[in-house]
């Protein structure tokens, strides 16, 4: 199907061009979407009628994502999500979760504007494309984690790998702290019980002293 574009699209071609698509793309999606016309002589001449508004509408809606993307260029919007031990979501992060954090953030996005071939499965960070024109197009990041704490230090450009490992060390290293407490308390008691005299011992030093008294008066 021949149709004429009232925008750019990506890999297709600029406002004002006539090209042909698969007709389940222009009628699903290029027609619903306004974002051509079906290329006929009707639709040719109401375009160039209406050229110089369309073009002027989508130099100030560029303008407008233009501003929104100097803001929005290299944010990072933290998701938390349950996830298992290596790492692997109990569910995934999909363009609606990117939009509504980015959103709650202060950026007016649509989940249509962001650009997600696959929807996130992994914690770590993820670099998300956002689409907010036809020509205006920034990178954002998600960093999902399974706590604030996480977040951070998945931030700070740790891996989960690497996370995981120095929490198992720390482990590890508690465990040890705690059996060498135990043992100097076990070691301490064990001294205690060598130094103090035997019940028997005490017995026969009693016995002996009147003895040696006794000596000394004779």
């Amino acid at each position: 199907m021949d149709v004429i574009l009232l925008e750019r699209v990506a890999k297709l071609g600029q406002m004002g061009e006539v090209v042909s698509v698969k007709e389940g793309y222009a009628r699903n999606y290029l027609l619903p979407q306004k974002k051509a016309l079906r290329a006929n002589e009707v639709n040719l001449a109401s375009f160039e009628n209406q050229k110089a508004q369309l073009e002027a509408r989508n130099l100030e809606t560029k303008k407008e994502a233009e501003a929104l993307g100097e803001k929005l260029a290299g944010q990072q919007f933290i998701i938390i999500r349950s996830a298992s031990d290596s790492g692997a979501l109990y569910g995934s992060v999909t363009t609606r979760d990117a939009a509504d954090v980015a959103t709650e953030e202060g950026f007016s996005v649509d989940r249509k504007q962001i650009a997600l071939t696959a929807p996130i499965k992994d914690l770590g960070l993820h670099k998300v494309m956002v689409n907010l024109h036809p020509e205006v197009e920034v990178e954002i990041e998600l960093n999902v984690a399974r706590s604030p704490e996480e977040a951070e230090l998945q931030a700070s450009g740790k891996s989960i790998q690497e996370l995981a490992a120095e929490e198992e060390a720390q482990a590890e290293f508690e465990i040890a702290e705690l059996f060498d407490d135990i043992g100097a308390a076990q070691l301490d008691e064990l001294e205690g019980e060598v130094d103090a005299p035997a019940d028997g011992d005490a017995a026969d030093d009693a016995d002996a002293a009147p003895a040696e008294d006794d000596d000394e008066t004779a």
